[in-house]
């Protein structure tokens, strides 16, 4: 069985300890991650390299990749001595950090680079074969010893593990046969490394050169056959990324002392012409693509099991998660590979596959960056490593990803980034449960704690948005609460569905039971909120206390939604409860829905309006975000004024279109002359037709509920209606227009 984390299926799978038979810090890291770096790119470019920008560019190349390199190399020390990584590597750590829907998007590119890998070290293999051998097909050759090499992991993970140590011999003997070799052509050679006209540019050659220094991902992804990953990732990556660098810094500086630049760029193994024994060159290059490809087939395969095993990918393909064996080898993930390896094989482009793996791994290697730089300046209690970096030298490394991203290709980096967010956007899209936490909530928390501490206690025209407390009780008996607060906030302000519980048999397990099932309601239905229950004696009571008390700092609801009350024999109680609520300073509206039709078909809105002063700018804010938003983006506003004769009617007309000029919205002015009518008439003619009516509402005074009686009544017969009363210490007409300008229209 996988000691991986299970994503949520109602258990939680048994944390496999350390086992003593597992693979040492030489053998498990060090020796897969040297040969990984000294390995094809060493043999078969890296003379391409310094014959096309020259000695000091190259130095300069070799640096910037093992510096990038070494940064990433600190962020995963961090986190594995942090945390047990287990199967999966850097996708393991990633997910773990910053969820699995960054971990699945990032993992999928990461299993695909390793995938590629194979390829890469195959098609080298096969070129360098052919070099000697010319008779042959360097793309058969590819493709045959692919299939070897899967056939090798098939059959014995240790076993080809254990062959490393014979490879690593033959690249030690390689290298020494090279430094005691010598020149080529005492004619054609350059003691002053000039970079040649007409050559390919720096960051192409550096896009060709960086997978060679990323060997340090071989080691990585045999974490779970480590014995003590904590402590063999670090001290192995480490080594191998200084030898890589001494070796990488020195061969630029024999080879250009004993080869042309004409040479070093058209002859692949031209370090068998310089080699004292060239046959050791090629036992080196043979040995090392070889062992390369063998651990890069070992490796991709397990990052695609345990990307199928924490529930990435579609439930289809979970068969890709199992295992066989004592070892647990992934033998269904490593045919898929085969697969996919043998395709980038028959391009048989090794300077066209090299690029496309720096992508893939610059990319991973800027999310290990973040993963550990966001633990490290969080600083949360849990993230507690042994070996300790500060988060600047994390944060350097994933912005030297990201430039060298974009100075290598910038339409690559922007399809790379593109695809990475499709992959997160889609797991973020499927809900996935985990069985383990991350960074995400300490960052959000970080965040919120910054903007809580910087928002300021009065209220601002500028950036006034409802922030809203609805009043709801049970969610599903009155769900046009919900429907019209979600309308208003736009999902770009908090909308709080609250309910209020008899204190009789109230516990906190049933008040987080039902906050639960509230929550999953909501979600279910499209909608985003927080949610609050509370136990009081009374409904009213428990009311008043949640406004008054609910909120944190400066972010409190500054607007109540709430229902009518069909009870006559709590009209009164009701109107007190309004009336405490408006000497809070919080905005109420009450919604008057028609049981039968709701809203209708939210096609049409009826605003009856007495001036920006008041409730009648909070009305006017109220239903422009009812009109733009997307339930409601088919509706017509009909903003109606009365005046009491024909005379008022022109010059009330032409200011009220004045209004809706400067205020930048679709609502259509109408001017009602009363002719003696009541309100109530002229309510019923106009207005019986609508979708929504939005009414203010008087001042509230002690007795209000008996006002408030009147005014239902009076509205009875009309289809759903909604009473604002602005209660609000802001000039809601400076929210729609300029106070320079909301100074004319205010009265």
């Amino acid at each position: 069985m996988s000691d991986q984390g299970d994503v949520k299926a109602g258990r939680r799978k048994t944390v496999v300890e350390p086992t003593p038979d597992g693979l040492g810090t030489f053998g498990g890291v060090f020796t897969p991650s040297i040969l990984t770096i000294l390995g094809v790119i060493m043999y078969l470019r890296f003379g391409w390299v310094i014959g096309n920008v020259g000695l000091t560019q190259t130095l300069v190349i070799v640096t910037l990749s093992t510096g990038i390199t070494f940064l990433t190399g600190l962020s995963i020390a961090a986190i594995a001595t942090d945390q047990r990584v287990r199967v999966g590597g850097a996708y393991y750590m990633i997910s773990r950090s910053l969820g699995i829907e960054a971990g699945g998007a990032v993992g999928i590119p990461l299993y695909l680079a390793q995938t590629l890998s194979v390829a890469l070290y195959t098609v080298g293999f096969a070129e360098s074969v052919v070099e000697v051998f010319p008779s042959l097909d360097a793309r058969v050759v590819g493709l045959i010893t692919t299939v070897c090499v899967a056939a090798i992991a098939l059959v014995s993970a240790r076993a080809a593990i254990k062959s490393q140590y014979v490879i690593m011999g033959a690249i030690v003997l390689s290298l020494i046969s090279l430094l005691f070799g010598s020149p080529v052509d005492d004619a054609a050679l350059q003691t002053v490394a000039a970079v040649p006209q007409a050559r390919e540019g720096f960051w192409t050659v550096f896009a060709v050169f960086f997978p060679a220094v990323t060997g340090i991902m071989a080691g990585v992804n045999l974490s779970g056959d480590l014995r003590e990953p904590g402590r063999s990732i670090p001290r192995g990556t480490f080594a191998a990324i200084g030898a890589g660098y001494v070796i990488y810094m020195a061969l630029p500086i024999l080879l250009v002392t004993r080869a042309s630049t004409e040479m070093l760029i058209s002859d692949p193994l031209v370090m068998r012409k310089i080699a004292f024994w060239g046959d050791a060159i090629l036992l080196g290059v043979w040995g090392a693509t070889l062992s390369s490809a063998v651990g890069s087939i070992l490796g991709a395969p397990r990052v695609l099991q345990a990307i199928s095993r924490d529930g990435i990918l579609p439930r289809f393909l979970s068969i890709l998660g199992r295992g066989d064996g004592t070892d647990d080898t992934p033998r269904i993930g490593t045919v898929v590979t085969l697969i996919i390896a043998l395709v980038a094989v028959a391009v048989g482009d090794l300077n066209f596959i090299a690029p496309v793996l720096t992508m893939f791994f610059l990319t991973t290697y800027g999310v290990l960056n973040v993963a550990a730089g966001l633990e490290r300046f969080l600083g949360s209690p849990s993230f507690r490593p042994k070996f300790k970096v500060h988060w600047i030298f994390s944060l350097v490394g994933a912005t030297g990803c990201v430039g060298v991203m974009l100075l290598i290709n910038t339409t690559a980096t922007v399809v790379a980034v593109v695809f990475v967010l499709l992959i997160y956007i889609w797991l973020e899209g499927r809900g996935l449960e985990t069985a383990w936490g991350d960074v995400r909530r300490g960052v959000w928390m970080a965040i919120t704690r910054a903007g809580l501490l910087r928002i300021r206690g009065e209220a601002d025209p500028k950036t006034w948005r409802p922030n809203i407390l609805v009043l709801s009780g049970a969610p599903t008996r009155r769900w046009h609460l919900i429907d019209l607060s979600s309308s208003l906030t736009h999902n770009k302000a908090l909308v709080t569905v609250a309910t209020v519980l008899p204190r009789i048999g109230f516990n906190p397990e049933r008040k987080t039971s039902l906050e639960n099932n509230i929550h999953e309601y909501l979600a279910r239905r499209g909608v985003q909120a927080l949610v609050r229950a509370i136990a009081a004696e009374d409904p009213f009571s428990g009311a008043e206390t949640l406004v008054e008390a609910y909120g944190l700092g400066a972010l409190v609801p500054n607007t109540i939604v709430l229902g009518n009350t069909r009870d006559p024999d709590n009209l009164d109680r009701y109107g007190r409860m309004i009336h405490r609520i408006y000497q809070s300073r919080r905005n109420i509206i009450i919604v008057n829905d028609d049981e039968d039709i709701g809203f209708g078909r939210k096609e049409r809105i009826d605003v009856w309006w007495g001036g920006l002063k008041g409730n009648g700018g909070l009305i006017m804010i109220l239903a422009h975000l009812l009109q733009t938003s997307i339930p409601w983006n088919s509706s017509q506003v009909r903003l109606r004024m009365i005046v009491p004769n024909q005379q008022a009617e022109q010059g009330a007309y032409e200011n009220l279109s004045q209004i809706v000029s400067r205020i930048r919205t679709n609502f259509t002015p109408e001017i009602i002359v009363s002719n003696g009518r009541t309100f109530p008439e002229i309510l019923q003619q106009y207005s019986s037709a609508a979708d929504l009516v939005m009414l203010g509402m008087a001042t509230p005074t002690e007795n209000f509920g008996e006002y408030f009686g009147k005014l239902r009544d009076q509205t009875s017969s009309l289809p759903s209606t909604i009473f604002v009363l602005a209660a609000e210490e802001i000039s809601f007409g400076d929210v729609l227009i300029e106070p320079t300008d909301a100074q004319d229209t205010r009265n």
